[in-house]
């Protein structure tokens, strides 16, 4: 059977994708959540490493547990929560909100190891921003967390809320997701599964969030915690602590 090559052609009434801005706003959310992003997402496991050599976690299966544990319990009414007070604080220009909330969410970082993850990657994507010339640190008199920045970054992009929150959730999805690959082992097409299925998820764990008072902002997950203390004695380990 031949193939028969064909061209395409645009006439001048119609747009290319990329002159359009909400493709480039596409881009920059797709930039802000790669694991390619410099940040060094790639050193911490967030307490996973243990949870694998403990036993906790060895399958696909369990894994999925674990991940969806988190995302119920903590990533949605606390950390996109907080995320959307970091951003309406970014775009209103307002330093001390930004630098309070900020505050708050590292306050609920419960180990040394999990609260040293969340401020190397915020300083790492500070660093980014100004080589960028986009922005300066969002609290310069102290730590900075990871949604911090990233807020700061998608005000600066001017992306809307409604996207750059759920893209701040999937950076820490696929990141737990490849962690979990890495360490379990499982395969690449399992790690696939699993942002798949987790990723249905995703929307409402956000919407739930960001519509949350300021009063019903909280997560508890005893099991991370015991596992990132743990962590930081293990043996032998592929993360940091």
């Amino acid at each position: 059977m031949g193939i028969t090559r064909t061209t395409m052609r645009i006439t001048p009434t119609e747009t290319l994708p990329m002159t359009n801005p909400d493709a480039l706003a596409l881009l920059r959310c797709l930039q802000l959540s790669s694991p390619g992003l410099p940040v060094g997402a790639y050193a911490y496991s967030q307490g996973l490493e243990w949870a694998v050599e403990c036993g906790w976690v060895t399958s696909e299966a369990t894994l999925a547990g674990w991940l969806r544990e988190q995302l119920h319990a903590a990533l949605g009414p606390l950390d996109v929560a907080v995320y959307a007070r970091l951003f309406e604080a970014a775009a209103a220009g307002d330093d001390a909100t930004l630098a309070r909330w900020n505050e708050i969410l590292l306050a609920q970082r419960e180990t040394r190891e999990l609260r040293a993850d969340d401020c190397a990657r915020g300083a790492a994507l500070c660093r980014l921003l100004r080589e960028l010339e986009l922005a300066g640190t969002p609290a310069p008199d102290g730590e900075v967390s990871f949604a911090a920045a990233h807020a700061l970054a998608a005000v600066r992009w001017q992306l809307p809320l409604a996207t750059a929150a759920p893209a701040y959730a999937w950076a820490w999805l696929e990141g737990q997701v490849i962690a979990g690959v890495k360490l379990i082992p499982l395969g690449q097409a399992a790690g696939q599964r699993l942002l798949f299925a987790l990723g249905r998820e995703l929307p409402p764990v956000v919407a739930d969030g960001l519509a949350r008072a300021d009063d019903d902002i909280g997560g508890a997950l005893p099991a991370l915690a015991i596992a990132s203390c743990r962590h930081e004695t293990q043996y032998t380990r592929l993360f940091r602590s």
